[in-house]
């Protein structure tokens, strides 16, 4: 057997005078990545998980004592919490509309022959390269009431995007789309580029509308690329926190990865940020698998 696999090597390279199989090549490169994932993923929410049945505190030397589900039942029956997610999901729905809209609709317009198309693709590709962080500090300034340049070109005076209750949480998506519709853009693209050109001839000659070929023909067959990008921001919209955290300190803009934090490393509820941390991923698990199931069906048709 060891001579059949090593007849599948070059005889002169060096793995063959070493005596290496395929096999033995492969775990060298998968065994390495396996270990990684183990120690800095798999034990982290091991671990994690089981603190979630404690009352463990972080900032006490106290002994973690065992809760079992209290923690997830009192946080399952917090309103507070609840109102946290009713924030996320607000959030979750604005943002993600909205690079969909934005992104596919600029992937669209690039979508032919224009001059400095490469230059163009570019520099609308360079807000998402930008650290979170950065991008929520430039954007406060822009909408600071006194000499922001939103209210000065919108004529709106000395209004208060982020200090208002019920503006805040719409300035906070308003920085996300500014700053991931690209990434939309940009797969949309790739999906553009890829739909054959002969269909739009054949509609052209056809005597088709605008409106049915790109209900009939664009969208149906960029559906699938469009989907995926969708699951992306989706999941990452769910877990924001560093914009929401920079812009604003309003109630409005608490969603659920701030609540956690302050859970976690404000008031010091290590046991129940666990389970807190555990609840929100499930939920993102549930999300993401419906939209996978959705993508399949698109994928069949």
């Amino acid at each position: 057997m060891a001579t059949a696999v090593m007849t599948t090597l070059d005889p002169k390279s060096r793995a063959a005078s070493r005596g290496m199989s395929d096999l033995a090549i492969r775990n060298l490169f998968i065994i390495p990545t396996i270990l990684f994932l183990i120690v800095f993923n798999i034990f982290p929410l091991a671990y994690s998980l089981g603190y979630s049945f404690t009352d463990f505190r972080a900032s006490t030397n106290a002994p973690a004592n065992f809760v079992g589900l209290q923690n997830y039942r009192d946080l399952l029956n917090d309103p507070y919490i609840w109102n946290n997610f009713a924030v996320t999901a607000k959030y979750v729905i604005i943002s993600v509309v909205g690079q969909v809209v934005v992104g596919f609709g600029t992937a669209m317009l690039l979508n032919r022959d224009i001059p400095f198309k490469g230059l163009i693709t570019t520099l609308l590709l360079l807000p998402m390269m930008l650290s979170m962080a950065v991008v929520g500090l430039f954007w406060k300034l822009l909408y600071d009431p006194s000499w922001g340049v939103i209210n000065w070109a919108l004529g709106l005076g000395k209004f208060e995007w982020l200090g208002d209750p019920r503006m805040a949480l719409y300035a906070v998506a308003i920085t996300d789309i500014w700053m991931w519709a690209p990434f939309v853009m940009l797969l949309s693209l790739a999906g553009l580029s890829a739909v054959p050109k002969h269909l739009y001839e054949a509609a052209a000659i056809d005597r088709a509308g605008p409106f049915y070929t790109f209900f009939r023909i664009t969208l149906p067959l960029v559906a699938p690329i469009l989907m995926i990008a969708i699951i992306f921001r989706t999941m990452e919209a769910f877990k924001t926190f560093d914009l929401a955290y920079v812009l604003s300190t309003q109630p409005s803009t608490e969603v659920i990865a701030i609540r956690l934090y302050k859970m976690a490393f404000q008031e010091w509820q290590t046991g129940r940020s666990c389970a807190l941390a555990y609840i929100v991923l499930i939920m993102v698990l549930a999300i993401t698998n419906i939209y996978v199931k959705y993508l399949n069906k698109v994928k069949e048709r």
